[in-house]
């Protein structure tokens, strides 16, 4: 599982016109799944990310989490990050997971996020989504997990 993680003000997501998911502060996260990961992936993954203390205390320094400023989350299904571009011009996404495997891992993954973070919002998976936000740093986390932990990639 791989996971681009963005410090915002704000975020969305649009499909067809239609916002279909909108947070303030919190993280925008671009979630990829892979083949071969599972539900104790997701769960690292998850609790992982809605542990981070990137938020910035009274003296300024990354030290606070979601849970202690009031955050929220916005998931973005994305396939791409599996893209391998080591041979040609054209990107493999070999390594990607399935489509039903990566919609149950993504919806498990939401799910498991509810438990630290009231609002948890998301795109639609599958479909072509756009995206703006308001990155506040920049700040962009970009992790990669499976069964024995996360890494940063």
């Amino acid at each position: 599982m791989k996971a681009v993680v963005q410090r915002v003000d704000r975020a969305s997501v649009t499909v067809d016109g239609t916002v279909t998911g909108a947070i303030e502060k919190g993280f925008l996260i671009l979630l990829g799944v892979a083949e071969t990961d599972s539900e104790a992936a997701a769960d690292k993954m998850a609790d992982k990310i809605c542990k981070l203390r990137i938020f910035e205390d009274q003296d300024g320094k990354t030290n606070l989490s979601l849970a202690d400023v009031g955050g929220q989350l916005l998931v973005v299904s994305q396939f791409t990050l599996y893209a391998d571009c080591r041979k040609g011009n054209r990107p493999s996404f070999i390594k990607a997971g399935s489509p039903e495997k990566a919609e149950r891992l993504y919806e498990y993954f939401m799910e498991r996020c509810r438990r630290y973070v009231d609002k948890v919002e998301h795109g639609v998976f599958g479909a072509h989504m756009l995206v703006d936000l308001q990155n506040n740093g920049p700040f962009t986390l970009i992790l990669e997990g499976d069964e024995t932990g996360i890494r940063e990639a």
